[in-house]
């Protein structure tokens, strides 16, 4: 499938659930800085990883649904790679790497579902949450262009940027991607009251994005926020709302800064959270990319798929 038929297609899509969240509180594994990259090129992590997506694509197998595989790779960037010993040249050799084994799992499913595209992920430079410090425009696609430029080297279908909280670095993003050739889908995060950590509103992220950029981003997301934060932003399907085709949600209505300070995982009412999605795509037209976030495991995706009619016909 090319991207021109991604854009198109009628078919649901399933992603992955909260990496992190299940590494740590499943497998017990510490991430410095909450950084999953750093296991991509340590073997001894390599089943651990490989069961995980495993596990998600039998799910996709079993509905007959494509797939999106995104990669372990949303703090591999500057920021966070330097403070756990990777120089520039190793962050661009984890990047690619992280697409070449995504490449040979594809391979396993290749024939069992109707499609599968890989993903280069994206995270943002700084915190993500807390938004004391903005780059301009000019300086994020500078920045982001060393994780752009490793996954188009690597042979991604396209990247995601997830996680993002405020505009100026999702045009930068953007902008990046474009002078690279390179398909992006944007992913907002937003607190309990449905607005980005900035301040800024989802209308007014998308409608800038697509005005600025001639509607580049193939399509936009919303993650790591549970459905009752921004459900309440979702009620006249406006064009803007049109553009959003993706939720990877939050498990915990907790906010963000609660959730930094659990000691446990939160994860939950996984029935409540399936029903979630009903709700969703009843909002949102063209929601067609299920997946899940911090807390959400391989059950919560599982639950989608129980309880959302259009996931059971397909």
């Amino acid at each position: 499938m090319n991207i021109s038929e991604y854009l198109n297609t009628d078919i649901p899509i399933l992603t992955d659930s909260g990496f992190e969240t299940t590494l740590i509180f499943h497998h017990n594994i510490e991430l410095p800085h909450f950084a999953s990259f750093y296991l991509l090129d340590k073997p001894k992590y390599d089943k651990v990883i490989y069961n995980y997506y495993k596990n998600h694509l039998e799910i996709a197998k079993t509905y007959k649904l494509g797939y999106i595989l995104e990669s372990g790779t949303w703090r591999a960037n500057r920021d966070w790679g330097f403070k756990l010993g990777y120089n520039e040249n190793k962050l661009i050799k984890v990047n690619k790497l992280a697409i070449d084994q995504l490449k040979a799992i594809k391979q396993e499913y290749v024939n069992d579902l109707p499609f599968i595209l890989i993903s280069g992920q994206i995270g943002p430079a700084k915190d993500g949450y807390i938004i004391d410090e903005v780059m301009p425009v000019h300086e994020a696609q500078q920045y982001h262009n060393l994780q752009i430029k490793a996954f188009k080297n690597a042979g991604a279908d396209f990247a995601t940027a997830l996680t993002i909280g405020y505009i100026d670095e999702a045009l930068g993003i953007v902008n990046s991607a474009k002078a690279n050739n390179l398909p992006i889908v944007i992913s907002f995060t937003v607190e309990t009251d449905g607005n980005l950590p900035s301040g800024e509103s989802l209308k007014e992220a998308i409608n800038t994005i697509d005005e600025v950029t001639n509607a580049y981003p193939m399509h936009y997301m919303i993650n790591c926020a549970h459905p009752s934060h921004f459900i309440g932003k979702l009620e006249n399907k406006q064009s803007w709302q049109l553009r959003i085709k993706g939720i990877r949600a939050n498990a915990s209505c907790k906010s963000h800064s609660e959730l930094d300070e659990a000691k446990e995982l939160d994860k939950g009412d996984i029935k409540d959270f399936g029903k979630w999605h009903n709700i969703l795509k009843a909002k949102l037209p063209n929601l067609i990319v299920f997946g899940g976030c911090c807390g959400t495991d391989v059950s919560h995706v599982s639950e989608i798929c129980k309880n959302f009619n259009l996931l059971i016909e397909a």
